[in-house]
């Protein structure tokens, strides 16, 4: 079956992390860390950018990664250190309606796996802690993190990656990501993909594929 044409009855749901399921922020974080709001927002533009951190979503050493930044800020070791000693903070807070929805697809027994561009800690956090605070991650049966496995989305090799990890052809699954990029790349190895804006529409587009969303 080619790539464009994927069938509208997957068996299987693929769902991407921060942003769908989780409201993975820094400020949920340093909001008790720094007390002064343009402070935060300066240390968390200024020192802790996007352009250090994605790099571990790519398989970069978030240790190796933090002492180069801590170099560079003396007096600001702590603050930096916190970024990934204390992710799992960044992850307190669950999209209650996603959460729900997970619940009732793990109920009807659909098979359910997350693909993240994270780094390579949150990989053992899904599998132990996590469950403790959010429960509905331990009804996903594997999870891959791109920082942990060395490929990231939209390469196709780390969509490959989930299906050989779960089983399951490219067609019998669909993925859930917020980011247009990441659908991009599903579709392109055949699998159904959903661009997730909201809740109530990647419930309603799970439901038009035939899933008991």
């Amino acid at each position: 079956m080619s790539p464009q044409t994927p069938p509208r009855r997957p068996s299987v749901a693929v769902f991407d992390f921060g942003g769908v399921l989780i409201d993975w922020n820094p400020r949920h974080l340093y909001r008790t860390l720094i007390s002064d709001p343009a402070e935060m927002e300066d240390f968390l533009t200024q020192v802790t950018t996007r352009a250090w951190h994605e790099p571990q979503d790519h398989g970069g050493d978030p240790a190796a990664a933090t002492r180069a930044l801590q170099a560079l800020h003396p007096g600001k070791e702590e603050l930096i250190a916190a970024f990934y000693g204390r992710f799992d903070e960044m992850c307190a807070h669950a999209f209650a309606p996603m959460a729900e929805l997970v619940d009732r697809l793990h109920d009807a027994g659909t098979p359910l796996y997350v693909l993240s561009n994270a780094p390579n800690l949150l990989d053992p956090w899904l599998r132990g802690p996590a469950h403790t605070r959010h429960p509905f991650i331990g009804h996903f049966r594997d999870y891959v993190v791109s920082g942990l496995v060395g490929c990231s989305k939209p390469d196709a090799a780390i969509y490959e990656l989930v299906c050989r990890t779960g089983g399951f052809q490219p067609e019998d699954a669909v993925f859930i990501d917020d980011v247009i990029a990441n659908v991009d790349g599903a579709r392109a190895v055949g699998m159904n993909a959903i661009h997730h804006q909201s809740a109530e529409g990647t419930i309603a587009e799970l439901r038009a594929m035939g899933l008991p969303a």
